[in-house]
């Protein structure tokens, strides 16, 4: 793996951090404690490609590899991690689904949307009684001829109440475990769709989340994904990919935290001298950049092996482990570096803290990461 960067891999880079100092950072600190995100940001991170970065132009997408979708996330994760969050759902799970097992017709009348930034995804898998466990479906669509009839609960969907096009997980077949779970297409608006009121949550505070409930909606045939019986590798496929588009996003947020606190340790002055300069911070820095380092290497090295069309579950599974914890970890150092400076909301880190539990909790928590490597070795 070569990991030089390409100039064109730059000029990524630099639009993304562009685009989340000028943009992003202006008000990140209001939206958080308003728990809200304006359309008018996620508008221009569709003209920006940020939308659909892995996606075929000829659907709108931007053609780019997993490592500019890696860069893209880090940069904008350094600033607001509720907008990465956004990008990472409508890129890794929504807007993959659809190309990789989407028919042409479902491509040309969701992907071409999703992938501009014209509408966004949300995904929809976890329930009450199934977040780890995906095959425990209460969610049920009961195949009547020419649609399903879907009823059920979903819970802790990132992108709920501003989603257009939603990817639906229910049980078709109980008989058939995990065999008999198919995905759908569900739009916003279908009879019986109800969106629930929105989440007050720790962190990713201007990404907004939802229960949502489906009380016999009906859905179309052609808008389940795939074969009968196929949504449960749907679900597993897609999540793998999804591990690096949230690993990525903790390497950001661990990286913006150890920015702002190297930034504040040669300003902040104790004892005579910029406390830099003393041991105690002097290592904390140290330990910080390493471990950060470190996380970024497991991330790139995900992002080659699916760029180069290889098996990446294990490699996407550690990414996402040991990235989530460097991200908690370095937050609170950070916070550490700032002092009391760093418990006020002005200087960012708390939010950057807040904001990194997640990573250790969405798209597969810490232990299930450990349980996909652990199989992939005894597998091996």
């Amino acid at each position: 793996m070569d990991f030089n960067l390409t100039e064109e891999h730059l000029m990524i880079r630099d639009a993304a951090r562009d685009f989340a100092q000028t943009e992003l950072l202006p008000g990140v600190i209001e939206r958080d404690e308003k728990q809200e995100f304006p359309n008018e940001l996620v508008r221009k991170m569709g003209e920006l490609g940020f939308m659909g970065v892995m996606v075929d132009p000829k659907y709108g997408g931007s053609g780019m590899d997993a490592v500019s979708y890696v860069l893209i996330m880090e940069e904008l994760s350094k600033i607001d991690a509720s907008a990465s969050v956004m990008v990472s759902v409508n890129n890794s799970l929504v807007c993959y689904g659809l190309e990789a097992y989407g028919t042409e017709e479902q491509k040309q009348k969701y992907l071409t949307k999703l992938a501009t930034g014209e509408q966004i995804g949300a995904f929809c898998l976890s329930e009450p009684e199934a977040g780890s466990d995906a095959t425990s479906q209460a969610t049920t669509a009961i195949d009547k001829g020419d649609y399903y009839l879907l009823n059920g609960t979903k819970n802790w969907i990132t992108n709920g109440g501003r989603a257009d096009t939603y990817l639906v997980i229910a049980q078709t077949d109980r008989a058939k475990g995990h065999r008999g779970i198919n995905a759908f297409i569900v739009e916003k608006g279908m009879e019986g769709f109800h969106v629930g009121p929105k989440e007050d949550k720790l962190g990713i505070r201007g990404s907004d989340t939802h229960t949502l409930q489906f009380n016999d909606v009906k859905v179309p045939k052609e808008n389940r994904i795939g074969e009968d019986g196929f949504g449960f590798k749907f679900a597993m496929k897609t999540l793998s990919g999804g591990r690096i588009g949230i690993a990525a996003q903790a390497l950001g947020i661990a990286a913006g935290a150890y920015e702002l606190a190297l930034k504040y340790s040669k300003e902040r002055k104790a004892f005579g001298t910029e406390i830099c300069n003393h041991q105690a911070i002097a290592f904390k820095l140290a330990d910080m950049y390493t471990e950060i380092a470190a996380a970024r290497y497991l991330v790139m090295a995900a992002a080659c092996k699916k760029d180069a069309g290889e098996n990446y579950d294990r490699e996407g599974a550690m990414a996402k482990l040991y990235a989530s914890k460097v991200a908690m970890e370095q937050t609170v150092e950070a916070v550490q570096i700032h002092g009391g400076n760093g418990f006020v909301k002005e200087y960012h880190v708390e939010r950057l803290m807040r904001d990194a539990k997640i990573t250790q909790i969405y798209e597969g928590t810490s232990e299930i990461q450990k349980i996909v490597i652990s199989r992939s070795l005894i597998r091996d």
